[in-house]
């Protein structure tokens, strides 16, 4: 919460920002002032996220049509449905947690998402993309059959629209009359003055009662005569063709507006009214500007798109990285271009994650083989299942959290066909301020299950590299899963170091007990082998095991215990306890990973807390579980 003088501050430097705790507070303001409180929510978002950190860019191009959705639709009666979250920053501010933003993606703070149990007015959690119009319409269907007087509204980006999930919720929607309005907000399209000006002229033709009553009464009458109707209705579309790009909606069966300017809260205030007098399926498209108010992130989206605390007089963001240090990420970054350019056979593919999964420089350097298939996860998956058929070598960038969504491709179009695509899997375990929707918990539970596939977790950027070449080799799919950490840095890309397939590592020799690590938490176990006398294996592959590996040490130790940055449930842990059960072996076995409850929000440090993961809490685990050190 903000203390006394942050209170005090708000009220002189946001006079009217002050006056609105909740939406019935916003109603109450003249329409004449709200586009000075859209200078003051921009002012106000910037300062806050400069200290916490956040999705900035896509916040302060939806001021506008927040600021009008609140103002004119009786919230929280009535639904707004946002898609993925990243835009509804104001939609908080003006939500009762305005006081709360300095609390934002932090432990027991704000969600960087809608969050239902969070406020009564987030109607719905997002925390992926292009979930909006189903849900809005799931919603509108529900008020329908309940006899609900409620209105709906689904609000999805540009960039939502490239998933097809959006297209099947369409295609659904405007077959039925439910009532539903879905506004999408286009940041990346630009509209000349003219085009903005006939555009404008005609939405608000096309909303009013005049022409809504008129082709309202041209249908009774014209459906009637077949052949006239049917000329009328292609008229009407071929006319709208020509002056707008909403055809394609108008064929889906919503009723198109648009597009207009979404930073122009007359406009907007004007045309949402009659909307809200027609029923039925409708789609308002609004073009808006990503850091719309803010020019570092005016002339940077990308970078400011997800940002971390920020000099906010600058734009610079404040760095957090240690000196030989870098991100498993940035490992794979480099390792990619490398390879890249040793194998011509290598393109890189990416569900709309350039930046997050590091190829930006692949993308500079190799162009030509750099495949941005925006928000279509399951899309990339068998896409690169085709390169491979015809002798690429694809290599498919993305995070745990959205390979969930890829699933069915997986395994069906890649697995069962036992084709060459490696997979880097980033994000995998937990993922810190982002919270449950982007935990990385699953992979390893949901991907061993399936034949044929090989899956490792490297312990450091070294280890990785070499992973990395492993799965590039292997002549079917491979898996390398890594989190959104940081590691002592690689000192060269070796493209010729392999691992032999299902081979561990042991580091350390000790006396009563070994300790089993799968993946990056090698670097807190370390000394606590050594303070512990314990034996420790770096397993590297969770599937297959190194099954000679494990029999050795549960032969020569009195209690195993095995540590990951993944679920317990069905995680690498539970795959040694099936071996050891499999092959008749009987020794006391401790897996150590992450509970069977969703992540909280905050650092990864603490949530690593929270699970039990810190070194205090590990070396209390391991030691109450042993009856003591070896010594």
């Amino acid at each position: 919460m903000l203390d006394n003088s942050s209170l005090n501050d708000l009220n002189t430097t946001y006079p009217i920002l002050a006056q609105i705790e909740y939406p019935h507070d916003l109603r109450e303001l003249d329409e004449d002032q709200l586009p000075e409180l859209a200078a003051e929510i921009r002012a106000f978002l910037l300062q806050s996220l400069a200290r916490t950190g956040g999705h900035l860019a896509s916040g302060l191009g939806s001021v506008e049509i927040t600021i009008a959705l609140h103002y004119l639709f009786n919230t929280p009666h009535d639904r707004l449905v946002w898609d993925v979250g990243h835009q509804c920053y104001p939609h908080k501010i003006l939500t009762g947690r305005r006081d709360r933003m300095p609390s934002m993606r932090q432990k027991t703070g704000l969600s960087g998402f809608p969050k239902i149990s969070e406020s009564e007015y987030d109607h719905f959690g997002a925390g992926h993309s292009s979930t909006s119009i189903s849900a809005a319409l799931g919603m509108a269907i529900a008020a329908t059959s309940q006899g609900i007087d409620r209105k709906t509204v689904a609000i999805i980006g540009d960039g939502g629209m490239t998933a097809g999930m959006a297209y099947e919720a369409l295609n659904h929607g405007g077959a039925i009359e439910n009532d539903l309005l879905v506004i999408l907000n286009d940041n990346e399209m630009s509209i000349s003055p003219n085009v903005g000006a006939m555009s404008k002229y005609l939405s608000s033709i096309w909303s009013g009662k005049i022409y809504s009553s008129l082709r309202s009464g041209s249908k009774k009458v014209l459906k009637r005569i077949p052949s006239a109707w049917e000329l009328a209705k292609r008229a009407e579309e071929h006319v709208k063709g020509m002056v707008t790009p909403g055809t394609l909606f108008e064929e889906l069966g919503f009723s198109y507006f648009g597009p207009i300017d979404g930073h122009n809260l007359g406009d907007l205030l004007s045309l949402i009214r009659n909307l809200q007098q027609l029923s039925g399926p409708r789609m308002l498209h609004i073009v808006t500007r990503k850091g719309q108010g803010y020019p570092p992130a005016e002339d940077d989206a990308c970078k400011f798109h997800g940002v971390g605390p920020f000099d906010p007089e600058t734009g610079d963001v404040l760095s957090s990285s240690k000196p030989g240090m870098q991100s498993y990420t940035n490992t794979f970054s480099d390792w990619l271009v490398a390879k890249g350019q040793q194998d011509p056979k290598l393109h890189a593919i990416t569900p709309a994650m350039r930046e997050g999964s590091g190829l930006v420089k692949f993308s500079e350097e190799i162009p030509e083989r750099y495949h941005d298939v925006g928000i279509a996860e399951q899309h990339a998956v068998t896409l690169a299942a085709g390169m491979a058929r015809e002798g690429l070598k694809p290599v498919v960038a993305i995070y745990s959290t959205f390979l969930q969504r890829a699933y069915d491709q997986f395994v069906h179009d890649v697995a069962v066909q036992n084709i060459d695509v490696t997979f880097a899997v980033d994000r995998a375990g937990i993922v810190g301020a982002d919270g449950a929707t982007h935990t990385g918990n699953f992979d390893v539970a949901f991907c061993r299950c399936i034949p044929g596939i090989i899956m490792m977790a490297p312990a450091n950027a070294a280890d990785m590299i070499t992973l990395l070449n492993t799965a590039y080799r292997y002549p079917g799919p491979a898996l390398v899963r890594y989190p959104r950490d940081s590691t002592t840095q690689a000192e060269t890309i070796e493209l010729d170091d392999y691992a032999e397939i299902g081979t561990a590592l042991q580091l350390r020799s000790g006396k009563r007990s070994a300790l089993l690590v799968f993946g990056s938490l090698l670097d807190i176990a370390t000394p606590i082998a050594a303070e512990l006398d314990l034996s420790l294996i770096n397993m590297r592959f969770v599937k297959p095991l190194d099954a000679a590996m494990i029999a050795a040490m549960a032969e020569n130790h009195d209690y195993l215990i095995t540590l990951e940055d993944a679920s317990i449930a069905g995680g690498a842990g539970s795959a040694v306890l099936e071996l050891l059960n499999q092959t008749g072996v009987q020794i006391p076995l401790l897996r150590l990973g992450l509970g069977d409850v969703f992540p909280s929000q905050g650092s990864r440090e603490e949530i690593l807390e929270d699970y039990g993961l810190d070194p205090e809490s590990l070396r209390n685990s391991i030691i109450e579980f042993t009856g003591g050190t070896s010594g």
